[in-house]
């Protein structure tokens, strides 16, 4: 596993570890920290200061350039504040959202920004809530099959067309005749509950080429394209060569098997039209995703890795590593040990590109976000690595330089005024909870993880009673989660889930037989007990669906990823359970 590994890395067997090869440094603000000639500081925002010995304390947080007097490499210098953006006496709550799976009636079969919207306004204006908490909304390949995961995306700097409400793109109105017959059959995909995401893709890429053939340019689009810059390029550019030689681009020919291959320019060139299209596809993006977020903060969900064979696996060949995947270790919940088929960054490859991949990463998430968790927080400080060929059991962890990463997260957190949250269940090693606190990063608790009752959860933590990966409250209370699993053939840990369902009759005190919908308002009663900063709940249990939006361990079996809500957000807007779940969980949010 070993020599594997560090034959993955580009290290020699027989070394313990591969060179650094640092050409960046990462300090916190008003660190004494010692520079070893003299040289110059060029900063951020321009201007540059000469240095000798120290650096100065007072140095804005920024990214900054350091420049050796005898001629030495460059040094890419990171000043970073101490802790994350958080606001002072933080107390809210919010629904944890499947955005694709919050329809209304003007939706194309999945939910969109729209919605988005629409969901932020209601929760905002009448059930007093201080957030939603958004699952990733990450850009896919553009092309059929569309991947149902939001935790494998083809990039994690760009966005999904399939969210785009198309009657709020420009110039739609002027062509609604021409969309009738598109939306007609976009809306009647919602008559069906399971989700049809290649029939929604076809249907909206239809329309949106429609509008952009008839689109006469925009100075804001001008604005964003130039902002953007290379990046946004090279993502055009794999869509581009994507829809013409297949989603995988360790399988297209050598010519264009990487950004700067010979045949890249060219092929730019020669469709530079459609390298526009898939530019203006993120500014419409861009736009409705700012108008979502204008009620109510948006708290993004940010995937632990993307598809190997996507567009920032494409451009970040060089520092990502695809001859080894990440996953976790056995344990009491997966004996057998977990793959998430996701390509790691190598740390010292990382830390030579002066850390830039993690930097737009993070940064694109926070993208007019109120907040960001980020999935498998753990990640930041270690990464369970499988090589090919081996067994989830056979891997092992790989170091990554936490401080760095975690300098950089406060850094980005801080420009964009959000909080964040941390997904800090699973293996956790000693120490990296308090080390996260440290540095003003919420944990993550969930009831039915927790032995402790609500009233006994941290306050610097965001408190929920289930995740997308867990059972609803309907589906542990009636047992239609157990059946569930056992139906796709999975073999349930089912000793522990009675234990789980026991636990919560005893701290709501209701008999075997109470109906769902009083236990499900009853839990969220003591999930507002605790006093942590964020109390989210989730639309599935504001539905009483006794569903999860994900079955771990199935691919086929079960429909992950692919469930609407059983009702439009209208009818949702109606009812009495997620009133009563948002009166159990309001508080003054206190910032």
């Amino acid at each position: 596993t070993r020599a594997a590994i560090l034959a993955a890395m580009g290290a020699e067997a027989s070394r313990t570890a591969p060179p650094t090869g640092r050409r960046v440094r990462v300090v916190r603000a008003r660190q004494t920290a010692r520079v070893s000639g003299p040289a110059e500081l060029h900063l951020e925002e321009g201007g540059a200061v000469r240095v000798e010995g120290a650096l100065p304390p007072d140095l804005p947080f920024g990214y900054h350039e350091l420049r050796p007097l005898d001629g030495g490499p460059a040094v890419r210098l990171i000043v970073s504040p101490d802790r994350c953006h958080l606001p002072p006496r933080l107390r809210t709550w919010g629904w944890a959202v499947q955005l694709y799976a919050a329809r209304s009636a003007g939706s194309w079969g999945i939910g969109d920004l729209a919605d988005l919207r629409r969901l932020a306004e209601w929760s905002a204006r009448e059930l007093g809530a201080g957030l939603l908490l958004v699952n990733p909304l990450q850009a896919s390949n553009p092309v059929t099959p569309q991947e149902a995961s939001p935790y494998y995306p083809s990039s994690r700097r760009y966005r999904n067309p399939l969210y785009l409400r198309i009657e709020d793109v420009p110039g739609a109105a002027e062509a609604r005749l021409g969309l009738a017959r598109l939306a007609a059959a976009g809306r009647a995909l919602n008559e069906v509950r399971r989700i049809d995401r290649d029939a929604i893709f076809r249907l909206k890429m239809e329309a949106l080429d429609g509008l952009w053939s008839r689109f006469g340019g925009d100075p804001a689009f001008d604005r964003y394209r130039a902002a953007e810059g290379e990046p946004l390029a090279e993502f055009a550019t794999f869509c581009a060569l994507a829809e013409r030689c297949g989603p995988n681009w360790r399988r297209w020919p050598a010519e264009y098997r990487r950004p700067d291959a010979p045949g890249v320019p060219r092929f730019r060139a020669e469709h530079a039209e459609r390298l526009e299209f898939h530019r203006w596809l993120q500014w419409l993006l861009d736009a409705q995703l700012a108008r979502a977020s204008g009620e109510l903060a948006v708290m993004h969900d940010l995937p632990i890795g993307v598809d190997p064979g996507g567009a920032d696996a494409w451009a970040w060949q060089d520092v990502l590593t695809i001859d080894v995947t990440v996953g976790a270790p056995p344990d009491r919940f997966n004996t057998q040990g977990q793959d998430w088929a996701l390509p790691p960054f190598v740390p010292h490859r990382l830390a030579a590109a002066g850390y830039e991949p993690f930097v737009q990463t993070i940064r694109a998430a926070l993208r007019h976000a109120g907040g960001l968790r980020i999935d498998h927080v753990m990640g930041l400080f270690r990464l369970f690595w499988i090589p090919k060929g081996m067994r989830p059991a056979e891997g092992a962890f790989v170091r990554y330089p936490a401080d760095d990463l975690l300098g950089i997260v406060a850094l980005e957190s801080h420009r964009a005024g959000a909080m964040i949250v941390g997904e800090d269940l699973g293996t956790v090693e000693k120490g990296v909870r308090e080390r996260l606190a440290s540095h003003g990063i919420l944990s993550y608790r969930v009831l039915w993880f927790e032995e402790n009752p609500p009233s006994r959860f941290p306050e610097l933590a965001l408190g929920a009673v289930t995740t997308h990966d867990l059972p609803t409250v309907a589906g542990l209370w009636t047992g239609a989660d157990l059946r569930n699993q056992r139906d796709v053939g999975l073999h349930p840990n089912e000793e522990g889930t009675r234990g789980v369902r026991a636990r919560l009759r005893a701290l709501t005190g209701l008999p075997d037989d109470a109906p769902t919908e009083e236990v499900i308002e009853r839990t969220y009663r003591l999930l507002g007990q605790a006093p942590s900063a964020i109390l989210t709940a989730t639309l599935e249990d504001a539905c009483a669906v006794d569903e999860r939006p994900n079955m771990p361990g199935t691919f086929t079996e079960w429909p992950n990823w692919a469930l609407a809500l059983p009702m439009a957000l209208e009818t949702l807007e109606r009812q009495l359970l997620p009133h009563a779940i948002a009166a159990a969980l309001r508080r003054p949010t206190g910032s």
